[in-house]
């Protein structure tokens, strides 16, 4: 494990493009404590996905470096990479479930890839999916739930594992403002016990409700915007 004061997270000079076309992302430099807890906004089409995909290894930049777990991917051998991706949990926007699957059993799959004992899956298992409120559809296919149930099914399958690191991309978009507070607070609770937690959002709302520092992406490059009563200044570089 990390140390407390070390980043989990870093990029230096990170540009990123598709293709021959232009880079969508250039020169970022970050650097994320371990621990720590923020937003990620931009307007759409400014990159906030191949961000993230970036930070849970699904591509690799078109230059500069990335450190992850204090380990450069560069060098990384298959295997660990393969290690780190088990340790992060990524709620995608388009949620990528298992339709043919219950929602007990998408969210049952990263603990049963890691061969936990079937006593405490169901265990967890019925405890995440209690606190999205979806014990009522527990055993209901993917394919027959609604665009909020299915999000919040992959919040929970994302969460499950207890990951080191969470990133979500919009995971509040398909759900009403009550739930997305409830949902909130379950990445907060995480966030406590020491995951370190990035949300792709639009939500004005749910910026202003808890108040966290901003990463914003515009013109291609990274700013950061802190609340005026956070205790956080100076524990990120941007």
């Amino acid at each position: 494990m990390l140390k407390s004061k070390e980043n989990i997270i870093e990029m230096n000079n990170v540009g990123i493009r598709y293709d021959q076309g232009p880079e969508i992302l250039s020169n970022i430099k970050l650097s994320l404590p371990k621990g720590s807890f923020h937003f990620l906004t931009g307007q759409s089409g400014a990159g906030k996905t191949s961000l993230l995909s970036l930070m849970y290894l699904a591509q690799k930049p078109s230059r500069g470096t990335i450190s992850i777990f204090g380990q450069n991917i560069d060098f990384a051998q298959r295997s660990q990479l393969a290690s780190f991706r088990r340790r992060i949990g990524v709620v995608f926007q388009d949620f990528r479930l298992l339709e043919h699957l219950s929602a007990y059993d998408n969210v049952a799959l990263p603990l049963r890839v890691c061969d936990m004992d079937e006593r405490e899956i169901k265990k967890r298992v019925t405890e995440f999916l209690t606190w999205v409120e979806l014990d009522h559809h527990m055993y209901d296919k993917a394919s027959t739930l609604s665009g909020g149930e299915k999000q919040r099914v992959a919040i929970a399958r994302a969460v499950i594992n207890r990951p080191d690191i969470l990133l979500a991309d919009e995971p509040t978009g398909n759900v009403d403002n009550i739930i997305a507070g409830k949902l909130m607070k379950l990445f907060v609770e995480l966030n406590k016990l020491g995951t370190t937690v990035v949300i792709a959002t639009h939500s004005e709302k749910i910026i202003r409700d808890f108040r966290y520092p901003r990463l914003h992406l515009q013109n291609r490059g990274l700013h950061v915007y802190y609340p005026a009563d956070t205790s956080f200044l100076g524990d990120i570089n941007v």
